[in-house]
């Protein structure tokens, strides 16, 4: 049976996860509004256009949303507290962001499947700084783009851009963990 405090916690955790999402949610319907209106008073059916491409996106990425926060879902029920926090959480220190670097380059999918495992994570007791080597790995490193990229700009650019961009996701996890840890 779960005690009183931990039921608090949960629902102050269910708000303040809604409550971070009304400002982006506004911000975006009005801007959407503002769009529509723009192509409503342009006259040339640029509203419905824009309605129905949106819808088609919709269609079309909404399977992987469902699924991505699923898996969001289902990392923060299903892994262990203290696995978590020592492979990474904050006790992990550079393990953890060494974890996250690696973890996030070798993450294949876009945005719509990272971001909300990220989000999992964090609310599962994961460190900030191990997130933002994550996101920041998987940014810079992505090894599922690699065969794209040689294809398209060659051997030399890649290892170039590899190379350039090598020890940014562990200092900026680093720097995370430093001046923004105990901020999710």
């Amino acid at each position: 049976m779960k005690s009183k405090v931990e039921q608090n916690r949960k629902i102050k955790d269910s708000e303040g996860g809604s409550l971070r999402m009304i400002i982006p949610t506004i911000v975006m319907g009005m801007l959407a509004v503002i769009l529509l209106l723009l192509g409503y008073y342009k006259g040339e059916g640029q509203h419905i256009s824009g309605i129905r491409q949106g819808f088609n996106m919709v269609i079309e990425i909404l399977p992987l949303l469902i699924f991505a926060f699923i898996v969001a879902g289902m990392v923060q029920v299903l892994l262990p507290k203290g696995l978590l926090s020592k492979w990474v959480g904050v006790e992990s220190g550079i393990r953890g962001i060494l974890i996250g670097t690696v973890a996030g380059g070798l993450s294949p999918g876009g945005p719509y499947v990272s971001l909300p495992i990220v989000a999992g994570l964090l609310r599962s007791g994961a460190s900030v700084g191990t997130m933002v080597a994550f996101l920041t790995g998987w940014s810079l490193w992505a090894v599922a783009r690699l065969p794209m990229e040689v294809g398209i700009l060659g051997w030399k650019f890649t290892l170039i851009r590899i190379g350039s961009t090598f020890f940014f996701p562990p200092i900026a996890g680093l720097v995370a963990q430093i001046f923004f840890t105990g901020a999710k």
